[in-house]
């Protein structure tokens, strides 16, 4: 069998060695928003991000606008791409707004300015955090989350948010494409307990 560099392969499986896209998949896409120095609005997508404490959020940053952005207002919202706003969505994560300053407009997208950060929300997107910078270093945003707000469209009976409506999209590294959030398979914290062994 082939090694791939110093790494022993795993016998019985196909061996990529880092060669291949890390399979930390699936990612979520999140739509980071801030204000420009003009007051334009901004928005970028990203993959590599996630929660990371109860009111916490981390994304892992290239240098570009949105980080000069978020320097000068220690701000930004942060939103999730969905099946409706692939599109779109895309669009804002190839684009630059060094060179493309009205990207939001064009796509036909509108902001409101959020009543909590100095940092735009994108109305059409229906699931937004609003967040404020605890640190940015070495390319690494830690944001403090401040506020979620959701449109009624996306709510459950219980008034809490429902995937299955949202239809949020992930990144597939392997494919290097799209994914849909699919249907609830099972309880959290209760699919499990068959196996749990009763205490005498």
């Amino acid at each position: 069998m082939e090694k791939k560099g110093n790494v022993q392969p795993v016998e019985g499986r196909k061996n990529f060695g880092t060669s291949q896209a890390l399979m930390t998949t699936p990612q979520p896409c999140v739509m980071i928003a801030t204000w420009d120095k003009d007051h334009n609005p901004d928005v970028m997508m990203a993959a590599w991000a996630g929660q990371y404490d109860y009111k916490q959020i981390v994304v892992s940053l290239s240098k570009h606008k949105t980080t000069e952005n978020l320097q000068l207002t220690g701000a930004f919202t942060v939103s999730f791409a969905d099946e409706r706003t692939v599109a779109e969505s895309d669009y804002f994560g190839i684009a630059s707004g060094n060179d493309v300053p009205d990207k939001v407009a064009r796509v036909g997208f509108t902001v409101s300015p959020s009543p909590n950060v100095d940092a735009p929300i994108i109305n059409e997107y229906p699931l937004t955090l609003e967040c404020k910078v605890v640190s940015f270093a070495d390319g690494i945003l830690v944001g403090e989350v401040v506020n979620m707000s959701a449109d009624e469209s996306i709510l459950d009976a219980k008034g809490r948010v429902d995937l299955g409506k949202l239809k949020p999209i992930v990144f597939d590294a392997a494919g290097v494409c799209y994914r849909t959030i699919g249907n609830s398979i099972g309880q959290a914290w209760g699919a499990g307990k068959k196996f749990m062994v009763e205490k005498e």
